[in-house]
């Protein structure tokens, strides 16, 4: 059994992207940790539960009851503090994105960005989607002073799909859906440097991978380090880090 790491801000964190990965490792056998700055249960953004415009575009029905499921789970109402984690003590990371103003404090953590380089340092697996990929982005590698997508692949919340939200909703919603004036993929863009690159995938506005169908899912996987772009890439991602935890073929074969 290993122990997966899911740093969250107090509130505002995605739905999705939280309930979707946290189910599945703990269905595959693993233990998962939350964190919190404050040490008390962080609270998903409620427009992904209500809908954020004539209850549309929130949460999907499954990953919306897993995360009632979630809300009632000892690991979840019982967080660590961000300032209590040892990274040492656990094998992943798993870094969930959202969007509303409340993410702002955990994208922005210098302690948040540490435990993320602690990670990328062991070459322990680690796991970001949609906006968590900036927490790795403004962390720094201290033997070099770079991001720590510099020189990487990845992916993230693309420049389409931000402006794309922002001007559908804007006439009802403001700027929920512009967490910063630059967009993420600009920002992540920037962190690469001249010998990253970044993948944006398929165009989809609509289609989202399943439990039982990774087809329209997108992930972009580096070594240790696999990232995606949004809720509909929650299910393979989360699969994809499980894969990383899990023994080599040969290695099973030969014990």
């Amino acid at each position: 059994m290993a122990s997966i790491l899911v740093p969250l801000p107090d509130r505002d964190f995605d739905v999705t992207e939280v309930a979707v990965p946290w189910k599945l490792f703990g269905r595959a056998g693993h233990r998962v940790v939350f964190a919190t700055a404050s040490g008390q249960a962080g609270a998903a953004d409620p427009l992904l539960i209500d809908g954020v415009v004539f209850g549309q575009l929130g949460a999907k029905p499954e990953p919306l009851a897993w995360y009632r499921e979630l809300e009632r789970a000892l690991e979840f109402v019982s967080p660590q503090r961000w300032d209590a984690v040892d990274p040492a003590t656990f094998d992943a990371l798993h870094l969930p994105g959202g969007h509303a103003q409340g993410m702002r404090p955990y994208l922005e953590s210098e302690r948040v960005q540490s435990i993320a380089a602690a990670f990328f340092a062991a070459g322990k697996p680690v796991s970001a989607i949609c906006h968590g990929v900036l927490v790795l982005a403004r962390a720094q590698d201290p033997s070099s002073g770079r991001s720590l997508l510099s020189g990487r692949r990845t992916t993230c919340l693309p420049r389409y799909m931000e402006r794309t939200a922002y001007w559908s909703t804007a006439w009802r919603r403001g700027r929920y859906y512009r967490t910063y004036d630059a967009y993420v993929q600009d920002e992540v863009e920037a962190a690469l440097g001249p010998d990253g690159r970044f993948e944006r995938g398929p165009i989809t506005l609509f289609a989202h991978g399943t439990d039982t169908d990774d087809g329209p899912a997108f992930v972009v996987e580096d070594g240790a380090y696999v990232s995606a772009r949004w809720p509909g890439d929650a299910y393979a991602l989360a699969k994809r880090l499980l894969a990383r935890l899990a023994p080599p073929q040969a290695d099973a074969a030969a014990v």
